[in-house]
């Protein structure tokens, strides 16, 4: 599955889509986001059962807010609309298949 861009006006959809969720929160400024951006990729292509979607804590702040994103790049996994997992900072791939 490719990922999605999230924005205020598509999450509700994101949010309920019936299965698992992995956003990750972002900015275009941030290093350690950009070196994850391949990764989250991987992911997207290789878990096709598994929505990926982007958020852009600079065009997005209010989604960011609802989320308490401190510190980016933060990794959310959601099912059902519930927040199952949730980690910060740069992760190996491994990592974030776990939460999954």
């Amino acid at each position: 599955m490719q990922v999605q861009t999230v924005t205020d006006k598509n999450f509700e959809e994101i949010v309920n889509f019936q299965g698992t969720v992995l956003l990750d929160f972002w900015a275009n400024w941030c290093g350690p986001c950009r070196m994850m951006a391949p990764v989250v990729e991987e992911i997207a292509k290789e878990h096709p059962d598994v929505l990926v979607g982007k958020v852009d804590v600079d065009a997005e702040g209010e989604l960011a807010k609802k989320f308490n994103i401190i510190s980016i790049p933060t990794f959310i996994v959601l099912k059902g609309g519930k927040v199952q997992a949730q980690t910060a900072g740069a992760r190996p791939k491994s990592a974030l298949e776990e939460l999954l």
